[in-house]
């Protein structure tokens, strides 16, 4: 349990918490909304993570939402989820592997130069220590997951004991700037679309439920653990940041924690929030490379994709699978010109857990006596709720960013093309 969390929290809590508190400020403008909003998010992420634990227990193989997919519809629709679930956690590796190297140019102004080569260097260091076997990669998770929670509670603290320097003056905070006042139910949907995004990572702990000795008892406790862990350390950082800045200021504000930081700690502030950064960059990326190869190593073992790709080192790690995503975000990192990616990513991540959301509807009409240790609370409205609410973010996201939908529906499309190429069969209850 205490590696689900570990490696669920380290997959979740990521930079984003820096920098998306002011985006949701200047979308609501209005504090008591500003709170809302994030416990809303929490609780979407709750009621999730409690769908996902049913299915989780229930069909306890390696592979996250590939496997939930397979046994609800099929292999030619599992095959597509995923390759989508495989692009979105690659484009997501090499984006923190980047954003790695850029955090380090901001300690060392010399290695700005240099971000892409750091980038690949993070990468392989990881990746070796992954390729060590589990053990090692899950006690570097756990380390890293501690240290970025201990880091950033610490800076909470700092944030209500210590007292902003009052020689101090941001430039942002003398703006008179503030964002156009917006429609209230369009902000509403555009903050709500940034606190999904940061939230995103809860489900981490699915793709090693097999590997894990007692999973109907583990895998609902580090599912819930997780999500409820990263609730009290976002409200804290949200609470945090708007007793130093208060709401002008997160109105204001592109960078909120870096803003607060220089307030408390002077020019040392920006050294500090870098700091925990990197920190959080490397548990994120790590987190990545345990469970993004779990997913070829899944469909390698179904015959989806290469055979070879399902060996497992004397380690416990998918070594192929493990080298080969690696390289693929490794590639993105060099390339240089994934924006694009990123933000088909960002559509695609709904996408993908929405299929186990529906898998689980499918699930219970077609297989009632399946063995189900854990059940979803309040099933089905729980579930439906998830549903409905993923759906509608899918859809607000495809009509705010047409042109990287058409991307999302080309890749899904071509997916599906290629899963009519490999000779599949429908899988047997209890395959």
């Amino acid at each position: 349990m205490g590696f689900g969390i570990a490696v669920g929290v380290g997959n979740t809590i990521g930079t984003g918490i820096f920098r998306t508190p002011g985006e949701v400020a200047s979308h609501l403008g209005s504090a008591p909304l500003f709170f809302s909003v994030w416990a809303l998010g929490g609780a979407y992420a709750l009621l999730c993570s409690n769908s996902v634990a049913e299915l989780g227990t229930m069909l306890p193989e390696a592979g996250g939402w590939y496997v939930y997919s397979r046994r609800a519809f099929g292999e030619r629709i599992a095959f597509v989820v995923g390759c989508c679930d495989w692009v979105v956690q690659s484009v997501a590796t090499a984006y923190l592997a980047v954003a790695f190297g850029e955090f380090m140019g901001g300690f060392y102004p010399g290695l700005m130069a240099h971000v892409q080569e750091i980038g690949v260097a993070i990468l392989v260091f990881l990746a070796s220590l992954n390729w060590v076997g589990l053990r090692m990669g899950s006690r570097a998770q756990e380390l890293t997951s501690l240290a970025k929670a201990a880091g950033l509670l610490a800076f909470v603290v700092a944030c209500f004991v210590v007292s902003p320097k009052a020689s101090i003056t941001l430039p942002s905070l003398l703006s008179d700037s503030f964002p156009n006042k917006q429609n209230v139910f369009l902000g509403l949907v555009l903050a709500l679309q940034g606190v999904v995004i940061t939230y995103d990572g809860w489900y981490a702990p699915i793709y090693f439920v097999e590997e894990d000795r007692d999973p109907s008892r583990n895998l609902p406790r580090a599912m819930v653990g997780t999500v409820l862990s990263c609730i009290v350390i976002f409200l804290l950082v949200d609470a945090a940041l708007f007793h130093i800045l208060h709401l002008n200021g997160l109105l204001v504000s592109q960078n909120p924690a870096a803003d607060a930081a220089m307030l408390i700690f002077g020019h040392y502030g920006k050294q500090a929030i870098l700091f925990i950064s990197l920190i959080t960059a490397i548990s994120t990326i790590n987190a990545a490379l345990l469970y993004t190869p779990r997913i070829l190593f899944a469909m390698a073992r179904n015959g989806l994709v290469p055979q070879r790709l399902s060996s497992v080192n004397r380690g416990g790690t998918p070594s192929l699978a493990l080298w080969l995503c690696t390289i693929a975000s490794i590639l993105l990192v060099l390339n240089g010109t994934f924006d694009s990616l990123v933000a088909v990513a960002s559509i695609l991540f709904v996408a993908v857990y929405l299929s186990g959301f529906v898998s689980l509807i499918v699930l219970r009409n077609k297989e009632p006596t399946l063995s189900r240790p854990y059940q979803a609370w309040w099933y089905p409205w729980s579930t439906i709720v998830i549903i409905v609410a993923s759906a509608l973010f899918l859809i607000g996201s495809v009509i705010g960013d047409l042109k990287h939908s058409a991307f999302t529906v080309l890749l899904v499309l071509f997916s599906y093309a290629a899963s009519r190429c490999i000779r599949v069969t429908q899988p047997q209850p209890g395959s």
